[in-house]
């Protein structure tokens, strides 16, 4: 069995990274800051980042079948086109809740786009404290991140049994997904928001965007939103 390794690919400060998609097609890691209203993509290649400011906090983003992309802004559902940095307005919910926004998205294997203001929450061990982001790898199996326990998790979905514990050098580990050519790479996104100057100098990779290799499983490519 291969070794895992944990690498620090792109330490660019999120102040709140998550949503973490691949798109084989650019062999791009997508990816938002969600309190600095971007839309980010990282070649893997180039290993340069691009980004698209938005006009209110960003959730999610996800790959659209048609092109470009889809993305969770404020509490809109918004289409966004790369080439010329456009944002189009898909549906909007809750316009009555001023301070209100999308937490998070997902695409589902139909096509279709769920975002929700409130996740359900798993309960986990003491130590792993808050799950966050997730993804399922191609056995079934459910990979988590642990917000505040510094680490990604593989749990069985069907008993609850934690199979696999992966220790990341950050504590506020926020979301997965995996990538790479064959899908043999996770990705990890972070945060540094409310870290005081003592923790940011222990943690110098907070915010950054994290590989991990050498897991031994596979994931699956990531649906597209359909519409």
């Amino acid at each position: 069995m291969s070794s895992v390794q944990v690498e620090c690919v792109l330490p660019g400060n999120c102040r709140c990274g998550e949503s973490p998609v691949w798109e084989e097609a650019s062999n791009s890691l997508l990816f938002v800051d969600i309190p600095a209203k971007k839309v980010c993509r990282w070649d893997s290649l180039g290993k340069g980042v691009q980004q698209v400011t938005v006009d209110a906090p960003v959730s999610s983003v996800a790959l659209r079948q048609s092109g470009g992309y889809v993305a969770t802004i404020g509490t809109k559902f918004c289409a966004l086109n790369w080439e010329d940095q456009s944002v189009a307005v898909l549906a909007t919910v809750d316009k009555d809740k001023k301070n209100n926004r999308f937490n998070d998205g997902k695409v589902d294997p139909a096509g279709r786009y769920f975002a929700a203001n409130r996740r359900s929450v798993y309960k986990l061990e003491k130590e792993e404290q808050i799950p966050d982001g997730m993804c399922i790898d191609a056995e079934g199996k459910l990979w988590v991140a642990c917000y505040n326990g510094g680490r990604v998790i593989r749990l069985d979905p069907e008993t609850g049994k934690r199979l696999q514990t992966v220790k990341l050098p950050v504590d506020k580990t926020t979301s997965c997904c995996f990538g790479g050519k064959d899908y043999s790479e996770m990705y990890v996104t972070c945060a540094r928001d409310g870290m005081d100057p003592k923790g940011l100098l222990q943690q110098p990779q907070a915010g950054g965007i994290f590989k991990i290799t050498g897991l031994g499983v596979k994931g699956i490519p990531p649906y597209p939103y359909a519409g």
